[in-house]
């Protein structure tokens, strides 16, 4: 089966710092990865090639079969390939509800000043999204008066509007209260379940990752240093003195 991400040979130099160093990787549809590292490992650096907010020196990146090196952020996003981020993008001005249209119309090229957002967009599919992740209740309130739990699921959401293949997640507990990182997740991970969005999230909290993830790549100075099952990476005696600080 064609692997849904694969990348060759990828590289990136920050001056005389590598952020990349010659990775080739695999990601296959149905998949729920977690990636972890350290600080400086390269996860973001790898996410932001894959979606094109950063060009390699070297290397291609392909999705879905088709050759995406370096293309704009918002062709790869059209190509089916979606992220959220650590620090949700969101549109505080306008209310939950707004913003899911706003992701609608962009997706499908409708945003005109002739013509109400509100009037050019499936409204059942907003209010169904909205009930996927928990925010049907708070569909009317401004995207700024959310928690931090609760617009990390509207930024995923807004992602889910554009009806991609894969989502990418940057660290979607963190600034998450400890007692509603389980909760955040299994809503997500139901969402993403429920519309066939294979995952990839970057995640520091081992008890996440062990519990939502079906692999788990490990980063290591620019490389991914271990890739298999969660317990087998968890147990791999590098990733637990350079990732995971223990013996």
């Amino acid at each position: 089966m064609e692997p849904l991400v694969r990348t060759q040979g990828l590289t990136l130099h920050f001056g005389g710092v590598v952020g990349a160093d010659n990775i080739d990787f695999e990601l296959h549809e149905g998949e729920r990865l977690a990636v972890i590292g350290q600080n400086g490992a390269g996860k973001t650096t790898f996410v932001n090639i894959c979606t094109g907010f950063l060009k390699p020196s070297g290397g291609r990146v392909f999705f879905a079969g088709h050759d995406i090196t370096a293309l704009p952020p918002r062709i790869i996003v059209h190509r089916g390939l979606a992220r959220s981020f650590q620090l949700p993008q969101l549109f505080l001005e306008h209310s939950v509800r707004q913003c899911l249209e706003i992701a609608a119309g962009a997706r499908a090229r409708r945003m005109s000043f002739l013509r109400s957002l509100a009037d050019s967009v499936d409204k059942y599919e907003i209010d169904h999204t909205l009930e996927l992740v928990g925010l049907r209740d708070r569909a009317d309130l401004p995207a700024s008066a959310l928690p931090e739990g609760h617009r990390k699921l509207l930024d995923v959401a807004m992602a889910l509007m554009l009806h991609p293949k894969l989502l990418i997640m940057d660290e979607p507990t963190s600034g998450v209260a400890s007692e509603d990182k389980h909760a955040l997740m299994a809503t997500l991970m139901g969402a993403l379940e429920e519309r066939r969005v294979t995952c990839w999230f970057v995640e520091h909290d081992i008890d996440i990752v062990s519990r939502y993830a079906t692999r788990v790549a490990a980063w290591i100075a620019g490389r991914v240093a271990a890739d298999g099952p969660p317990a087998e990476v968890l147990r791999n005696e590098q990733v637990r003195r350079e990732v995971l600080g223990s013996a």
